[in-house]
């Protein structure tokens, strides 16, 4: 196993285009050409406790991030059939984005050695990126929490918490 690459602020921001669960094709470039900065996070897997919490606090934040200019979107390994089974069943309005290779997630880091159960694993790193309008990363944040993430994000960005 090797070490992920670790993006930093100031670092171009990898360009991707991947499905969506409606099976839309969503590219990064097409993201920033709305004159928007974008917050790509990754997690591991639909579903599952943690990454609920984590798409579920993203969605009730989303209309105050997206007043203050940001487009958020989800990557996992799951399949787009799977996404939009997550967005149904918890009510998602972000944007689920399917990378089954693990190509976008190796290109930021967000693949890779980790501790699990305080074992060497290699598996996905719950990370948050902010890319800025001109396609640089803003904000590389790995090992991030589900719980509590969204509020330490809004916090970190100068965002006031959701009414």
């Amino acid at each position: 196993m090797s070490d992920p690459v670790r993006l930093a602020p100031g670092d171009s921001a990898p360009d991707f285009t991947l499905v969506t669960d409606d099976e839309r094709e969503v590219s990064l470039t097409a993201l920033l050409a709305e004159g928007r900065k974008v917050i790509v996070y990754f997690y591991p897997a639909a579903m599952t406790p943690g990454c609920t919490k984590q798409a579920c606090d993203f969605t009730d934040s989303l209309d105050a991030l997206q007043a203050a200019g940001y487009t958020v979107v989800g990557v996992s390994k799951d399949t787009p059939a799977k996404l939009a089974k997550f967005r149904e069943r918890d009510g998602l309005t972000i944007t689920l984005l399917s990378d089954p290779e693990l190509g976008v997630h190796r290109a930021y880091g967000a693949y890779g050695e980790k501790k699990l159960y305080g074992k060497l694993v290699e598996g996905v790193i719950r990370s948050t990126f902010v890319v800025g309008t001109d396609g640089a990363i803003e904000l590389a944040q790995y090992n991030v929490k589900a719980t509590g993430h969204v509020a330490k994000l809004r916090k970190d960005l100068g965002l006031a918490a959701p009414a």
